[in-house]
């Protein structure tokens, strides 16, 4: 999953960035307003963590902006300010939650897990296509068993492939729900993660399109 998180605080947004890429998430980091709304310009991304106090252009300004032209990416709004007229104001521009700093990562990832799901239309956290499931609370994956424990980025790519059963996607396209910004990637990044995942739920979990990408069986 592809997330934009919109951090002025350097160590903050140091520590919540880490944390995020440990859950598995490939992440973006924009430092002001103008750095996310180049990012949001140019990314396709499941969710965007935006703060209010933004040098320059504000994180309300930020949310005005991708509202006002119909960008309906989820927002969650992560802030310090715990004023009644902030949140309101953040609600009322089109955020879809509001979380005031500090706090726990674990409410953090409940509550991105829920707009996710709201953006999917799924009622719970498990994604899957009927052969395959994927439990995005635990980092679980399933096929005919007990679970399986996947890495960050196995669990990312798996994500990716299950959002759409059938959807073939390229290995540019897999790069970029697996990697972040200023990562390197091996040409052959993709490919390893995806033997790792056939190994760990059977070689025919991933399908290979020769010369155009991969992809997981629609459901059943």
């Amino acid at each position: 999953m592809r997330i934009l998180l919109v951090e002025d605080d350097a160590m903050f947004g140091q520590s919540l960035s880490q944390a995020l890429k440990d859950a598995g998430h490939s992440v973006d980091w924009a430092r002001d307003g103008a750095q996310a709304e180049a990012a949001l310009a140019g990314e396709g991304y499941v969710l965007v963590l935006l703060d209010l106090g933004l040098p320059g252009r504000s994180g309300l300004d930020v949310l005005r902006g991708m509202r006002g032209r119909d960008d309906r990416v989820p927002v969650l709004i992560l802030t310090a300010r715990d004023g009644v007229e902030d949140r309101v104001s953040g609600l009322d521009l089109g955020a879809d939650d509001y979380l005031v700093k500090p706090f726990d990562f674990k409410e953090l990832q409940a509550r991105m897990r829920a707009l996710i799901r709201r953006r999917s239309g799924h009622a719970d956290s498990v994604l899957g296509n009927g052969d395959i499931e994927l439990d995005l609370a635990t980092h679980e994956a399933r096929r005919g068993g007990a679970p399986v424990r996947l890495s960050a980025r196995e669990f990312a790519l798996l994500y990716a492939l299950l959002e759409h059963p059938g959807a073939v996607l390229s290995r540019g396209q897999l790069e970029e729900r697996v990697y972040g910004w200023n990562e390197e990637v091996e040409s052959n990044a993709v490919e390893v993660l995806i033997h790792y995942l056939r190994k760990k739920l059977g070689h025919d979990a991933v399908r290979n399109i020769r010369g155009v990408g991969w992809m997981v069986a629609e459901g059943r």
